[in-house]
């Protein structure tokens, strides 16, 4: 397969240099547009990260001399790739700006970032869950005016660690009502250098900034339904969200309790569901997919962040401790790799499924 050319707006950042980092060697893409601040745009990629890059593995040979262009400077990437991956740290509707303008020259877009989420046309992807949403560019590129510019975005890193769990008891028939979730954030979830260490040493901090708002309202929009030219929210679940930064460098654990509108079903069931649960990623065998996308542990005192977060590529979601809850009926542990399944290795697999899809 002759690899398609793709580019990074925001390569700098963390975000970005996980992309750098995990598309090296990906068999079906290849980086060959660097995009960042006016700051760093003229110099080569390994000038602009010197000193700040932060992934374990060296930059990767084929980036290192490439050189880094202006993220607002759509012309630039024009011919130089075939779609971008959005990581650009601008505000709200500066992002929503530049995004569209890359859509509009014919450049689709697969952003991590969060200015289009609440885009009714926009859909807000997890592969395993909701692939029929992307049913809805259609009517996104009859309001861009666009042929083949579309903007498709994952969604809040900290969701993806109970999702997969709740969707799959969902699909097997179990009507799942109402949840509380309390995630405890790793730091690299804030970027770089994010909290300062005497926030976080001895101490966990109570708020993230418009995280339980995004964990309460994303979920809803995932699991609903395309409609006309919009994504009708699916308002049957309801979640109450509690957010905290805690001392981990990755990982973001949830601790979930949910309650069935029906009956609930068993234990023993519940992990057959898990265990068993496949989805359109799996079954497409696209290559960031992983093999099991939800990894039961039977051990007591797991999923652990340092123990598990790199299960699978780091794109498994583990869940342990699975028991009866004296308030609704269940609760469990979740865990997710914030930067490779919440970053991204999701924007990955987001762009993975729309090739194969035939949208890129």
């Amino acid at each position: 397969m002759e690899k398609v050319n793709v580019g990074v707006l925001g390569a700098t950042g963390m975000v970005g240099q996980n992309y750098i980092r995990l598309l090296a060697g990906h068999p079906w893409f290849r980086v060959t547009l660097v995009a960042a601040s006016p700051a760093s745009a003229g110099k080569k990629y390994a000038e602009a990260v010197a000193g700040r890059w932060l992934m374990e593995e060296d930059i990767p040979a084929e980036v290192r001399d490439l050189v880094v262009t202006d993220a607002s400077d759509v012309a630039r990437a024009r011919g130089k790739c075939a779609f971008v991956f959005s990581a650009v740290a601008l505000d709200k509707a500066a992002t929503r700006a530049v995004e569209e303008e890359y859509a509009a020259a014919e450049i689709p877009v697969v952003s991590n970032n969060s200015a289009h989420r609440g885009t009714a046309d926009v859909p807000v992807l997890i592969p395993e869950i909701n692939p029929q949403h992307l049913e809805i560019l259609e009517a996104q590129k009859r309001r861009l005016g666009t042929k083949k510019g579309i903007i498709v975005v994952k969604p809040n890193c900290s969701v993806q660690s109970y999702m997969a769990p709740i969707h799959a008891l969902r699909k097997a028939g179990a009507a799942v009502s109402e949840a509380i979730v309390t995630t405890m954030q790793g730091v690299s979830g804030a970027g770089y250098p994010g909290n300062a260490s005497m926030d976080l040493i001895d101490n966990i901090l109570p708020l993230i900034k418009g995280e339980e708002e995004k964990s309460e309202l994303e979920p809803q929009k995932i699991f609903g339904t395309v409609s006309g030219n919009a994504i009708a929210a699916d308002t049957s679940i309801n979640i109450s969200a509690h957010c905290n930064r805690v001392p981990v460098v990755d990982g973001h654990t949830a601790c979930v309790s949910l309650k069935f509108a029906g009956k609930a079903p068993s234990l023993d069931e519940i992990k057959r569901i898990w265990e068993t649960f496949r989805a359109e990623p799996q079954e497409l065998g696209l290559p960031f997919a992983p093999e099991r996308p939800i990894i039961v542990r039977e051990e007591i005192d797991r999923p652990q962040p340092r123990r598990d977060r790199n299960a699978d590529k780091g794109m498994a979601v583990s869940v342990g401790r699975l028991r009866p809850c004296n308030v609704f009926d269940i609760r469990f542990v979740g865990l997710s790799h914030n930067t490779v399944r919440g970053a991204a290795g999701g924007g990955i697999l987001n762009a993975e499924i729309l090739k194969a899809k035939g949208y890129l």
